[in-house]
């Protein structure tokens, strides 16, 4: 490969919570004398980024004079020729493009246009932790509508859930998640047009995250929902960032795409009227360095690389942890491992679980703040040698059968 998957990062000191976090707040203790920590649970990336990144950041930080600014023409169109060569999207312009400090900070402008304090919000459960606690802090009430799995172990919504939901909720606003964090659904067309034609007949409007969409696994394909129906296009506020797709997140820059003028002009209002929404000029250069012919080359080898990595643990968990069950993500690069039946035959808590991974330095992470009760959401973005390493540890540490 052109790029560099499998050196080992020391990211010890390195302002990251993966690794300097551990034993803080929500985030995994840090392992027992022996063992170094494995980073396999906040979803950040444990591979260097496109080297044009950091080039188009030192570049900039250079000229010693960081004033006001205006985005550059550069950044809009730079994102435009990104989802047109990714996603097969036209018709996007600048003026469908508004900065976002960070996606939840989207999504909860977009709730605070269109719904009051109190009001509900239906989300698919398992529900990514970040859309709890940003939803729920802002004074909104979540309605989960289960995802459930088919005869084939596939995700997929329950439309006839989600329409009861609605309904009997009085909730005119959902937010969508794709790809699916953390079930690691890719959403096929049909999927999408049968879930709009769900928020079209309860006259909802869709915040749509689709930061997972370049993570996507060989064989599927990101469809972006405003993409579906010309209803869908005028009801559905996108957020996107290249922060899970680049191991940005430290530099903090998002983006929405809306169409519609009118929801356009309420979610804009939210962040120009207090004057919070305001980009930094570094996250700027480093979106532009992302979306560079480097970084579409840079991500087809990433999702090569994260496939090896999700094809290994399937196929490690169904060979030696029986009992263990995982549907194999089509994006993303998280598992969600429902352990309901080891935990039942082996007479184990999950936290027993937990803790035995923790203590042989695989940082998992609690799947119960995902909403799935008896589950563990686990990152494989790292070099396949430390995944493998991890799993040996679980084999011969925590799922003994």
């Amino acid at each position: 490969m052109k790029y560099d998957f499998t050196s080992i990062l020391d990211r010890h000191g390195k302002d990251a919570i993966a690794i300097d976090g551990l034993g803080t707040g929500f985030a995994p203790l840090a392992p027992k004398e022996g063992f170094d920590a494995i980073p396999m649970w906040v979803a950040d990336m444990n591979f260097p980024t496109v080297p044009t990144i950091p080039e188009a950041i030192i570049k900039r930080a250079s000229h010693p004079a960081y004033g006001y600014f205006e985005p550059s023409r550069e950044y809009f169109d730079a994102i435009i020729q990104w989802h047109e060569n990714r996603n097969g999207v036209t018709g996007l312009t600048k003026e469908c493009i508004g900065y976002e400090n960070g996606v939840l900070g989207g999504v909860v402008a977009a709730l605070t246009a269109f719904a009051a304090p109190g009001d509900g919000v239906l989300l698919h459960s398992p529900t990514y932790i970040g859309f709890t606690k940003s939803i729920e802090n802002n004074g909104y009430r979540i309605v989960h509508t289960p995802l459930k799995k088919d005869e084939n172990d596939v995700w997929r919504m329950d439309y006839a859930d989600m329409d009861a939901k609605l309904k009997e909720g009085h909730i005119h606003i959902a937010v969508l998640c794709s790809p699916h964090n953390p079930c690691g659904r890719v959403w096929e067309k049909w999927e999408l047009e049968k879930a709009m034609e769900v928020y079209k007949a309860n006259d909802c409007v869709v915040i749509s995250d689709e930061i997972w969409s370049d993570i996507i696994m060989p064989g599927h394909k990101h469809i972006p929902t405003q993409s579906v129906s010309e209803d869908a296009r005028n009801r559905t506020i996108a957020v996107y960032a290249p922060s899970k797709t680049f191991n940005l997140a430290g530099l903090v820059g998002s983006y929405h795409i809306i169409y519609n003028q009118y929801l356009r002009d309420r979610v804009v209002a939210k962040g120009e009227k207090p004057h919070y929404n305001s980009m930094n000029v570094l996250s700027m250069h480093a979106l532009v360095g992302a979306y560079q012919p480097e970084g579409y080359e840079w991500v087809d080898e990433l999702c090569q690389v994260l496939s090896g990595n999700i094809e290994f643990a399937c196929e490690f968990i169904e060979k030696n942890f029986e009992g263990v069950e995982v549907s194999k993500p089509e994006g993303t690069y998280m598992l969600f491992l429902d352990c309901s039946k080891y935990c039942q035959a082996h007479g184990k808590t999950i936290d027993e679980i937990e803790k035995a991974g923790w203590d042989v330095g695989v940082a998992w992470q609690d799947g119960r703040m995902f909403h799935g009760p008896c589950a563990i959401r686990m990152n494989l973005a790292l070099p396949l040698s430390r995944v493998k390493e991890a799993f040996e540890r679980l084999k011969k540490y925590v799922f003994i059968n």
